[in-house]
């Protein structure tokens, strides 16, 4: 009968212990997007930057012009500049000069964009996790994942238009180019769990 008791006693001590396991959460960023988000959306610029190549000839005088790209707020078009200064180092690449008055320039280029952003989804066999309504201090139920699959994609879509500054000819036309990155986080019978990423990673070492 005392073993029957002990037995009751300690399962009901490790109840509250197992429950609070769900009770720890973790800020995963300070800004709206997170680290990771904002990884996956630089390189998915960075991989539509490879594709686009202007003919432009080497010595050329060469004023970006940014007017046409979405940098307004109400855009909704994450890390402009950052994709805008990625235009500017290719140029400079192919052997073009720089120009900051489009008065000096041969040639005017004119980047924009037609989204640069993340998609996400999850795909989860198992159990999801759950608030159990307890009075006075609610708790969370951890998530079971039999086979859990959680995807984000960074995309990014550029178009470059070049022409000339004297008489607005057009010199070259290349795009819309759409740019990939992804990251792959599979979960399979709740303990093996592994990440795949073609972008730098943003782990936290604790």
């Amino acid at each position: 009968m005392r073993h029957a008791t002990a037995t009751r006693l300690t399962a009901a001590g490790l109840l509250p212990a197992l429950l609070l396991v769900g009770c720890a959460t973790e800020r995963s960023s300070e800004p709206k997007s997170t680290a990771t988000e904002q990884l996956l959306i630089s390189t998915a610029i960075d991989h539509v930057i490879d594709q686009l190549r202007p003919a432009v000839p080497t010595g050329t005088k060469v004023f970006v012009d940014p007017q046409y790209f979405d940098t307004a707020p109400a855009d909704e078009i994450l890390y402009p500049k950052y994709a805008i200064g990625a235009v500017r180092d290719r140029l400079l690449k192919q052997g073009a000069r720089i120009v900051e008055d489009r008065r000096d320039a041969d040639i005017v280029v004119e980047p924009r964009t037609g989204g640069q952003s993340v998609d996400h989804d999850t795909f989860l066999v198992g159990i999801p996790s759950f608030n159990i309504p307890i009075p006075l201090a609610p708790v969370s139920f951890p998530e079971i994942a039999l086979f859990k699959k959680d995807r984000h994609v960074g995309v990014s879509k550029l178009s470059i238009t070049a022409y000339a500054e004297k008489d607005g000819g057009l010199v070259d036309s290349v795009g819309p180019m759409v740019g990939y990155s992804e990251r792959t986080h599979r979960v399979v019978l709740l303990l093996y769990e592994w990440t795949d990423s073609d972008a730098p990673t943003a782990d936290i070492k604790h």
